[in-house]
């Protein structure tokens, strides 16, 4: 093919470069964590339907996964800690 026209089809493996991965906000990441338990600790009773009770049950630790290691320890605990007692009520 003629250099001076771009090729009309790229390469499929990779002559393109490469997008940037995405990368969490930290900030957004502890403010969602922060209304979760904020939400729990304001509860006498468990305050989510069966619904909810599964996607937070998943996404809580999941997203404490995107902050530091002991940071996210702690939030995983104050989530439990939260979640056992609204079990219990």
């Amino acid at each position: 093919m003629n250099s001076r026209y771009p090729d009309p089809q790229p390469d499929l493996f990779g002559s393109e470069p490469a997008q940037p991965a995405w990368k969490p906000d930290p900030v957004k990441v502890r403010r969602r964590l922060d209304d979760i338990l904020a939400e729990a600790r304001a509860a006498e009773t468990m305050p989510w339907d069966w619904s909810e009770q599964s996607l937070y049950r998943k996404i809580f630790p999941d997203m404490a996964r995107l902050l530091p290691r002991e940071e996210a320890e702690q939030y995983v605990l104050q989530f439990e800690r939260e979640w056992e007692r609204l079990a219990a009520a």
